[in-house]
């Protein structure tokens, strides 16, 4: 008589998985907003566009990456959801969209309701913040595909803006000034290096308290991706935008040139903002190239706008408005061929 097997013996808990959907219902029904047609559990959710001329739906998909190895050796849960739609609202704001919903992807080899319930609580704060619907999501109990402990967070969102009023960087001209806001550390990238840098070859406890910061290396490595959807509002209603990057994967120097069209450059003028001690710490423990170095990291900028030079004025006193600190990082400039590109110089500025 063969012994009959459950698929709790498979490694996968229905009644904790029931446990988890639980606590998530309840957390993305206070994101909801007046578009929302469908309740969290439907096979897939509904949103109503707001009335709009030309509505253009904008959209983007992203993880948090190896940061999340962070979350695993600390036991903090509740940061890493709100990196995942921060990284992804900004992704869709650069271009002029508002944020309308979101979707996630929690995946995890032994599902523990409480865990997900953090990691979701993240996500729901995200969106909140961001004026963004949770809708929807899946949760995946794979047994055997994810190590004790561990689980891989991803996350999709749609917004929307007007046909006539996306940013695409094609509007960027020679002479415009580009302004930058202060990034949160790391924000989601570079983690891998980082961890290596900090934890394999400096042998860093993740409590050792970092110099003159009074907070923890754990503390500094989960710092909160920003979210920048407020300033890139406050320039697009100002009228002082051209084109905005989100620095993320490739540093300034892979970002920057995604907003500027054939024939033209970014001049950075590395004087203009000092560089936060963490990534001075990253560039000495392992002597990296200068190179690697600003195409890893974000370096203390987390956003870089193009504004036109006559609205530079305009542009920096909105932000201020916002209590944001911004700094103008360079120039947009003319260049004879090639492709777009950055240009890294040490100069005075007049």
């Amino acid at each position: 008589m063969v012994t009959p097997v459950s698929y709790r013996d498979a490694g996968v808990d229905i009644d904790e998985a029931d446990k988890a959907v639980s606590a998530i219902r309840r957390m993305a029904r206070a994101t909801f907003t007046k578009g929302v047609l469908t309740d969290i559990g439907s096979f897939g959710g509904c949103f109503a566009l707001p009335k709009m001329r030309q509505p253009v739906l904008v959209s983007s998909v992203d993880g948090v990456g190896t940061k999340l190895k962070i979350a695993f050796a600390t036991g903090r849960h509740d940061t890493v959801g709100e990196d995942l739609v921060n990284h992804c609202v900004n992704d869709i704001a650069v271009q002029g969209a508002r944020p309308l919903f979101f979707l996630d992807y929690f995946a995890v080899g032994k599902l523990d309701a409480d865990v997900a319930a953090k990691v979701i609580s993240g996500i729901a704060r995200g969106c909140s913040a961001n004026g963004c619907a949770l809708i929807g999501g899946e949760t995946a109990e794979m047994p055997g595909l994810y190590s004790d402990g561990e689980y891989d967070l991803a996350g999709s969102i749609v917004g929307v803006v007007e046909k006539s009023e996306i940013i695409t960087g094609a509007g960027t001209r020679d002479g415009d000034a580009l302004v930058a806001l202060p990034s949160n550390g790391l924000h989601t990238n570079g983690y891998s290096l980082a961890r290596k840098l900090l934890l394999e070859m400096k042998r860093m406890p993740l409590d050792a308290a970092l110099p003159d910061s009074g907070i923890t290396l754990a503390e500094e490595l989960l710092k909160i991706h920003r979210s920048y959807l407020a300033a890139i509002q406050s320039l697009i209603k100002a009228g002082a935008l051209s084109g905005a990057a989100h620095i993320t994967g490739g540093g300034i120097t892979d970002n920057l040139p995604r907003i500027l069209p054939k024939g033209l450059a970014a001049i950075i003028d590395t004087r203009s903002w000092q560089v936060p001690p963490l990534f001075e710490l990253l560039r000495s423990t392992g002597s990296l190239d200068e190179n690697d170095w600003r195409r890893t990291f974000n370096l203390g900028a987390g956003i870089i706008f193009a504004v036109p030079g006559t609205k530079t004025d305009k542009a920096i006193r909105a932000l201020k408005r916002l209590g944001e600190k911004p700094w103008i990082i360079g120039d947009v400039v003319k260049q004879r061929r090639g492709r777009p590109r950055v240009e890294y110089a040490a100069w005075e500025r007049a």
